[in-house]
């Protein structure tokens, strides 16, 4: 897949964390990256984004963003409150677009949800996805409330013929609850897509030659990982079982 969408059920779920396990696992696999963050928000022109956070992380990638605004605010609104041009569908579409000619694999992170406007017009990341085609992974919570949101996303995404390329769970924690390990078997079934990974909790605050040398076990095979999500789900299943059961 040359351009991967990433898009979260909310925000503060792990998302750009998630893309810089991606990009450190592709790096790691022997393939360029380049990450493009469609609106960047809640910023100031001296501070650190979400695709410099990537690069800091993942190491040896392309960070690209296409806007920037002060207010930690919808990237439609942020604009118009800033007196500033609002980023559109198409030019997320056409960055990407060219930066897949120069490298093996872009990751295009979303700001928010899939449906969080970036324009007057009510152009979202899903339009831009649609333009480029390329499949959308999903970046969920762990926890309770997880299934609502995660289900609306996936449905959402087929509703506009776009492909749900699977589940990774932004932040697991080292001591999940009830619910968060029932989780693990039930975000596949609602999102109707594969579980394709789980990224500890704090894994951004790693030293980043340790995150680059972990994230891959943080993924699955099919984005360059070695995460095993069988063995993973029955590790966090035996823990779920009611005292009193063996």
């Amino acid at each position: 897949m040359p351009v991967l969408v990433i898009t979260g059920t909310g925000t503060e779920v792990g998302k750009t964390v998630t893309t810089a396990a991606l990009a450190a696992a592709a790096v790691a696999a022997g393939r360029s990256v380049a990450v493009l963050k469609a609106a960047q928000t809640g910023v100031r022109p001296d501070e650190r984004g979400d695709a410099d956070e990537v690069a800091r992380l993942a190491g040896a990638v392309t960070a690209d963003e296409l806007a920037r605004y002060p207010e930690p605010l919808a990237p439609g609104t942020a604009a118009r409150r800033a007196g500033m041009a609002p980023v559109h569908p198409r030019e997320v579409a056409e960055r990407a677009a060219k930066l897949a000619t120069e490298h093996d694999l872009v990751l295009v992170e979303g700001a928010g949800g899939l449906l969080v406007r970036f324009d007057a017009e009510g152009g979202t990341l899903a339009d831009a996805a649609r333009l480029l085609g390329a499949p959308v992974l999903i970046v969920a919570t762990a926890g309770l409330g997880t299934l609502n949101t995660t289900e609306l996303t996936a449905r959402e995404l087929r509703r506009r013929d776009l492909e749900p390329a699977g589940v990774v769970i932004g932040s697991w924690p080292a001591d999940p609850d009830l619910a968060t390990r029932c989780n693990v078997a039930d975000l596949p079934e609602v999102a109707g897509a594969p579980l394709l990974g789980a990224v500890p909790a704090g894994a951004g605050a790693l030293p980043p030659a340790d995150f680059r040398a972990k994230a891959p076990a943080w993924l699955a095979p099919r984005l360059d990982g070695t995460w095993d999500a069988a063995a993973f789900r029955a590790r966090e299943g035996a823990r779920q079982q009611p005292e009193g059961m063996a």
